[in-house]
């Protein structure tokens, strides 16, 4: 697991997903070493770098110029090669592009969530996964709501991550901003 503080980050890209998120989405992930990631909405790629150390293949798409030129830094940084697609595009096109994954993660989707999901759909594998994080109520909603409509059955769980920061008076615990991670498995053939 890579460590937070370790990241190159910019302020104008989010980023990157925190450690214990990334701990508990790799979980969900279960990851093999035959599997094709789709990590949509790559920020800094805190993502693009966990699943990189696991995965067969990892497609990285960020339409942020800034994003994309982070993750790669960040990958030199961790010396992660090899299996990195890194695009700059928009995620709808560039998903157009990919033929079959395994794992689809959408870690941002510019109000185009409904439509990412379809493609995704169109792409995923037999017992593939999708996996949303989220941190608005209107993007739970939808995500639930959609997946629901393509025939997935949808989990969700809200992760309150909370760090302590030790004062010289005793320990304050800092809350992290709420997140939901949603995840769907696709139906074996």
């Amino acid at each position: 697991m890579l460590n937070d503080n370790d990241f190159i980050t910019n302020c104008n890209v989010p980023g990157p997903t925190k450690e214990a998120i990334r701990a508990i989405i790799l979980y969900k992930a279960d990851i093999k070493n035959t599997d094709t990631i789709v990590d949509i909405g790559c920020g800094t790629g805190g993502l693009t770098c966990e699943f990189a150390q696991r995965a067969k293949k990892v497609i990285a798409i960020d339409h942020n110029p800034q994003a994309t030129n982070l993750t790669s830094q960040n990958l030199k940084k961790f010396k992660i090669k090899g299996n990195i697609d890194l695009k700059t595009d928009d995620a709808l096109n560039a998903l157009k592009k990919i033929e079959k994954i395994d794992i689809g993660f959408i870690g941002g989707s510019g109000k185009e969530l409904n439509e990412i999901l379809n493609i995704l759909n169109e792409k995923l594998n037999p017992n593939g996964k999708i996996i949303i994080t989220a941190i608005l109520l209107d993007t739970k909603i939808e995500a639930i709501n959609k997946l629901k409509k393509l025939g997935y059955k949808p989990q969700i769980m809200e992760a309150n991550i909370s760090n302590g920061r030790v004062l010289e008076r005793g320990v304050m615990m800092i809350s992290e901003n709420p997140i939901a991670i949603i995840t769907a498995k696709k139906k074996g053939e």
